[in-house]
């Protein structure tokens, strides 16, 4: 993925739409800061508009720019879930489902008051989001139809409505588990 970084940062920065790949499988993403970007993504991917789309942050503190304010019992859970310390047992990505009470960010969370998060274990990707932002990462295919497992398959879906192309081969990742995070540091699971 280096080199065409530059010019991924760049289309994103301008409110434009990628897919390319995430840690779990194509995404189709844009600034999830961005409503513009957020509404073009739903329209393009036909995706239900009340489901909320999980948002892939470069590390914690990204929080913050979603007016998420976390109890201690959470932090502590969430660095128990994204610290990737010891990447021999390489975590099953887990997005986190966090209260979001602000109206500013209805258009992300559709009028659930939650948004769901994901901190990728790959550094590469780490970083590439701190340079363009939390992005929303719905997987690249039209609602109800099985995720693009490679570029072909998303130009398939989608055409010329995308801005760029990141080519990462075939993956055949699954979706990530969904949990549900409560002030208290409990948990609910939501997607296996």
């Amino acid at each position: 993925m280096e080199g065409g970084n530059e010019n991924l940062i760049k289309v994103l920065q301008d409110n434009g739409v990628v897919v390319m790949p995430t840690d779990t499988l194509y995404g189709i993403v844009g600034k999830a800061l961005s409503s513009d970007a957020v509404e073009r993504i739903y329209v393009i991917r036909k995706r239900a508009p009340q489901k909320p789309c999980i948002i892939l942050i470069g590390e914690i503190n990204e929080l913050e720019k979603f007016s998420i304010t976390l109890s201690s019992e959470q932090k502590e859970k969430l660095k128990e879930y994204w610290s990737f310390d010891n990447l021999e047992d390489r975590p099953a990505p887990i997005s986190i489902v966090l209260d979001c009470p602000n109206d500013r960010f209805t258009y992300l969370h559709r009028g659930t008051n939650t948004l769901a998060f994901r901190l990728p274990y790959q550094k590469e990707l780490q970083n590439l989001l701190l340079k363009t932002g939390p992005l929303i990462a719905p997987s690249a295919n039209l609602e109800g139809l099985p995720p693009a497992r490679n570029i072909f398959e998303a130009k398939e879906y989608f055409g010329n409505l995308i801005n760029l192309y990141i080519d990462g081969g075939e993956l055949n990742g699954k979706a990530s588990k969904v949990i549900k995070l409560h002030k208290d540091g409990s948990v609910t699971i939501i997607r296996e």
